[in-house]
């Protein structure tokens, strides 16, 4: 028996959950949990709550409405971030590639820090505001 909890998911706040969750969906290549997708008749829904999944079950990141989300003000911290994820790439080659996706897909660049050569990455935001670290780790 373990004797520590188990992390089940890290839950983003958003005035938006279908809009922030197909996003993370795209960018990492997560699937909905059973009952969270997108409807397929296509009707408006205002869901309260999504989860989204890796494609053998484990649940990663989850959506939460509230009704106002304060926009960090991150490098300065007259509203902090409190909390960020951070992303990896196996090769730094593949930063700007990711970037330009997350870009496409509604992320706003907050800091480029590429050309740094002891870790190049790029801060983004995600369409909700929530601030995110893209950096390349090899998995030595």
């Amino acid at each position: 028996m373990n004797s520590h909890p188990r992390l089940l998911q890290t839950v983003l706040d958003t005035t938006d959950p279908r809009r922030l969750a197909e996003f993370y969906r795209q960018l990492l290549g997560l699937t909905y949990r059973p009952g969270d997708e997108p409807p397929a008749d296509g009707v408006p829904e205002e869901p309260d709550w999504l989860v989204l999944r890796t494609t053998d079950g484990a649940n990663r990141l989850a959506f939460q409405l509230v009704d106002r989300l304060p926009r960090t003000t991150w490098p300065v911290h007259d509203v902090p971030m409190q909390a960020h994820l951070d992303l990896t790439v196996p090769v730094t080659g593949e930063l700007t590639r990711q970037r330009l996706r997350a870009q496409a897909l509604g992320a706003e660049l907050l800091l480029d820090r590429f050309d740094d050569p002891e870790e190049p990455l790029y801060v983004l935001a995600d369409p909700s505001g929530h601030p995110f670290c893209l950096f390349a780790v090899s998995e030595a």
